[in-house]
């Protein structure tokens, strides 16, 4: 059954910040735990959003790492409950949204976190015990702030997904003015993410007109706009649009994503430090060339479709146009360059076979064609 729900109260305008404290009060938080990372914090921005919320006193946990653990997740417990926290403010990128998510997981329900992961058949188990959380994004990229799932390095060293309408933030405060300074290789890197999403979203077999409309509109809005917010960091129109575009691609992925993310997710645990967004870049061409004979890419007509969103002629420009981009961007060439070697491809290719994402895409991966996946991205 399809099942097609958008339920966060969404801000967007320069200046969003100055609304946090009325979300905060209209949702209940009057304590709240802000969840952030130390760049978001030496960036100043950290300093703005405690500066936003002059009546409440915010307790601060500012250790997410670049691939949020399940030990951080338990840090950030540890604080919420020393502080007596009563919400959650995730103030940063997808990480930090996402360890603010597991964060809510675990102050509320018992034992490990991998006890609540999709693949584990943990959705179920997460229940509306879950305190408010309230997302405040500082980069265009994961769209956390609008979506019903996280992505945490489990203490077993996996990757895992956690999905749950539970876990979909009340509100997400974005305000483009948190991008401003954002550097041009992360701008890069967290645009194509959201890019991403958009395209594999809209690839994804499951019947769900309206996310084919947003993921469409997304990618547009993403396509125009990610040089021009990489090339200046200042072009605030460029910044709105791809914040948009960010948004667009998660409020979409509810229907699903693919194998682009399968590789990602599992590649990000074999190696957490390679980013997320970066990954996706590398492995968009190759994935689509192989979707490129299911036979809904080819019936929907689902390559014309993203072609036109992209300005260009045909769905057979679309791989060689995002092998383009990326080099305009300045990302890598390619997984070597990243530093990823063959020897990791086994490991690699049975987390993806596993990952929640795998079986959403429009044609089945077998091992040997993850494994040419992953060559080709070489």
């Amino acid at each position: 059954m399809a099942q097609i729900l958008y339920i966060t109260n969404i801000l967007i305008e320069f200046g969003a910040l100055a609304q946090l404290q009325a979300e905060c009060k209209r949702v209940g938080i009057q304590r709240p735990l802000i969840v952030t990372d130390a760049g978001v914090k030496a960036a100043g921005l950290l300093a703005k959003v405690e500066a936003a919320l002059p009546d409440l006193k915010p307790a601060v946990f500012a250790d997410t790492p670049s691939n949020p653990t399940e030990a951080a997740v338990r840090g950030a417990v540890a604080v919420y409950k020393d502080q007596q926290c009563d919400g959650l403010i995730a103030l940063g990128g997808g990480s930090a949204i996402d360890c603010a998510k597991g964060a809510a997981i675990a102050c509320t329900h018992e034992g490990p976190l991998k006890t609540y992961a999709t693949i584990e058949g943990g959705s179920p188990r997460i229940t509306d015990g879950v305190p408010p959380l309230i997302a405040v994004p500082t980069t265009a990229g994961t769209g956390s702030e609008v979506a019903r799932g996280a992505i945490v390095i489990v203490d077993d060293g996996r990757k895992l997904g956690f999905h749950s309408w539970h876990l979909v933030p009340k509100t997400a405060i974005l305000d483009p003015e948190l991008t401003l300074g954002l550097p041009p290789m992360l701008t890069a890197a967290t645009g194509m993410d959201a890019i991403a999403h958009c395209m594999e979203t809209f690839m994804a077999p499951p019947f769900n007109p309206p996310a084919d409309g947003i993921a469409l509109d997304g990618l547009t809005r993403g396509w125009a706009h990610i040089e021009r917010a990489t090339n200046d960091g200042s072009d605030r129109e460029a910044r709105l649009n791809m914040m948009s575009a960010s948004m667009q691609g998660a409020m979409a992925f509810q229907k699903g994503l693919g194998c682009v993310h399968s590789l990602s997710h599992s590649l990000g645990g074999v190696n957490p430090r390679l980013h997320h967004g970066t990954l996706n870049a590398m492995f968009l061409p190759a994935v689509i060339r192989f979707n490129a004979e299911a036979e809904s890419m080819k019936k929907e007509r689902r390559l014309d479709r993203m072609a036109h969103a992209m300005g260009l002629n045909s769905g057979a420009e679309v791989p060689g146009a995002i092998t383009a981009m990326n080099a305009r961007l300045g990302l890598p060439t390619g997984l070597a360059a990243m530093g990823v070697t063959p020897d990791v491809f086994d490991k690699v290719i049975e987390g993806a076979m596993a990952d929640h994402c795998h079986k959403t895409n429009p044609r089945i991966a077998t091992p040997d064609e993850y494994r040419a996946m992953l060559q080709a991205a070489m």
